[in-house]
């Protein structure tokens, strides 16, 4: 006897929920923000802009108001991120927040991905040449193996 199963393909609905992209402000971080949105457009799918703002004691230590300067980072990111998404409203609507973290891009990242439950992390490529030899973060994200990575160069 021959057992039948009457189950359908349902288009589009079993993609991700929760899109993390990087953002710093970079070049490729703002590519990696435009692709983050266009899946989460094509997915429904919210879409948590992270900001990680760096820690730096010795620039602390020598009086730079590090703290000032990075509050200040993260409110012009929101505020291109709010724009951009202004001009497109009605052409593409997609479901954000921005969120900030402190400390390095990787911990910050992995903490925002497990505390927003992140389906997907898009973060851009590394554009920095010290990289190569200590690791990227979109390598160390890789590696972590707790989410499906994209990097977009």
């Amino acid at each position: 006897m021959t057992e039948r199963h009457s189950h359908q393909f349902e288009r589009g609905t079993d993609g991700p929920k929760v899109i993390v992209v990087g953002v710093d402000g970079s070049d490729s971080s703002l590519r990696a923000a435009a692709y983050a949105a266009g899946l989460a457009r094509r997915q429904r799918a919210l879409l948590a802009v992270v900001y990680v703002q760096p820690v730096m004691a010795a620039g602390a230590a020598l009086g730079v108001p590090v703290a000032e300067t990075t509050d200040e980072i993260a409110e012009d990111l929101a505020a291109q991120i709010r724009e951009a998404a202004e001009r497109l409203k009605g052409v593409y609507d997609v479901r954000w927040e921005f969120h900030t973290f402190r400390g390095d891009p990787f911990s910050g990242l992995v903490k925002a991905a497990d505390d927003l439950k992140a389906d997907a992390v898009v973060v851009g490529a590394s554009e920095q040449a010290g990289h190569r030899i200590i690791g990227s973060v979109a390598i160390r994200l890789v590696k972590a193996g707790r989410w499906p990575v994209t990097v977009v160069p």
